[in-house]
């Protein structure tokens, strides 16, 4: 479940709670009782898990790539290659 963080616009007081995608937001403060708590915008924070992606698809690394021939001038008419 995500956390949410309120503040309200007429005590300050700020508080986070734990809250289901689908809960109707906070409006009333818990502190001053008044209709003036209203979410704020912060960064997102998530924690992986479990063996996950990483374990199985990238925890060896990027691959080499294969070095690419350099292409003749000639066109391969001569013996330069």
């Amino acid at each position: 479940m995500p956390i949410y963080e309120y503040r309200c616009a007429d005590c300050g007081f700020q508080k986070e709670f734990i809250q289901k995608m689908s809960d109707a937001p906070l409006t009333t403060c818990p502190e001053c009782g008044k209709e003036a708590f209203g979410k704020m915008l912060s960064a997102a924070g998530f924690q992986l898990k479990g063996s996950g992606w990483y374990q199985t698809d990238f925890k060896g690394g990027a691959k080499p790539k294969e070095e690419a021939k350099p292409a003749a001038s000639c066109g391969g008419s001569c013996a330069c290659h």
